[in-house]
């Protein structure tokens, strides 16, 4: 009895040892899954907010990969620094609905006017120069002009405020062409003022500008335009659209 009792006894000593070492123990592949199982399932039932937490970051994220930027949303690092843009003050037209079919815009803005000066006549005879300076807030339409490409910069000067009737601190939308590779503004009927930054001219042009300036897009924004003075040349836009899509609907005149 003696020796089968230290046989037993030695042997339970090694079980004993073998059971309370990881070593010693390998653990397959299957049985580590089922692990992870049981210690996620039991998290999940104490944790049920958790889960739910886990799942709305998951989505919130998705959301925003899938969310696309429009054309007119662009962010600005701005540069303290100035963009001085000419007057091109023999064009007929100013405004954002110039020429017979529509010219692009190649410069679009908002912001505040943080300087006026007087009236001078340093231009002589051919118009009144008055200089601005405008602080810019947000950039909807930036078009590419090689190194005369807007670079960010954080004002805006020009010599159009002449008979603007515009003042120093009224919010106003800009919108600008281009001349001979550089940025251009036709007349003080392309800054026009707003109540705030939300406007629905500001809503309206960025509209214009997300559907490619396509007139047709705002074709409901006529009548909010007309208070700027600048319905009737969205009406003009809009009927040469139309005909552009449709030529054959187009009224033809026959010579007898």
């Amino acid at each position: 009895m003696g020796v089968k009792y230290d046989i037993y006894l030695t042997g339970l000593k090694k079980a004993t040892e073998v059971t309370n070492s990881a070593e010693k123990i390998p653990v397959g592949p299957a049985q580590r899954v089922r692990e992870l199982r049981t210690c996620g399932s039991q998290w999940a039932i104490r944790n049920p907010a958790g889960i739910v937490g886990i799942i709305f970051i998951v989505f919130s994220i998705a959301s925003c990969d899938l969310v696309k930027k429009s054309k007119s949303d662009i962010e600005i690092e701005f540069m303290l620094d100035t963009l001085e843009v000419g007057y091109t003050y023999w064009w007929p037209e100013s405004g954002p609905f110039i020429g017979n079919c529509g010219q692009e815009l190649s410069l679009v803005f908002s912001g505040t006017i943080k300087e006026l000066e007087a009236p001078n006549n340093e231009a002589g005879p051919l118009y009144t120069p008055q200089n601005g300076i405008i602080a810019i807030e947000e950039v909807f339409k930036i078009k590419e002009l090689g190194e005369n490409t807007y670079k960010n910069q954080r004002f805006f000067a020009t010599d159009c405020f002449y008979k603007s009737g515009l003042g120093t601190g009224d919010k106003v939308l800009v919108v600008c062409y281009d001349y001979e590779d550089a940025y251009t503004i036709p007349g003080s009927g392309s800054i026009l003022k707003i109540d705030t930054f939300d406007d629905e001219a500001v809503a309206s042009i960025r509209k214009y500008i997300d559907t490619d300036e396509n007139p047709l897009k705002i074709k409901k924004d006529v009548g909010l335009w007309a208070t700027y003075g600048h319905g009737r040349a969205l009406e003009d836009l809009i009927a040469c659209r139309k005909e552009m899509e449709n030529p054959d609907k187009s009224i033809s005149v026959e010579v007898e």
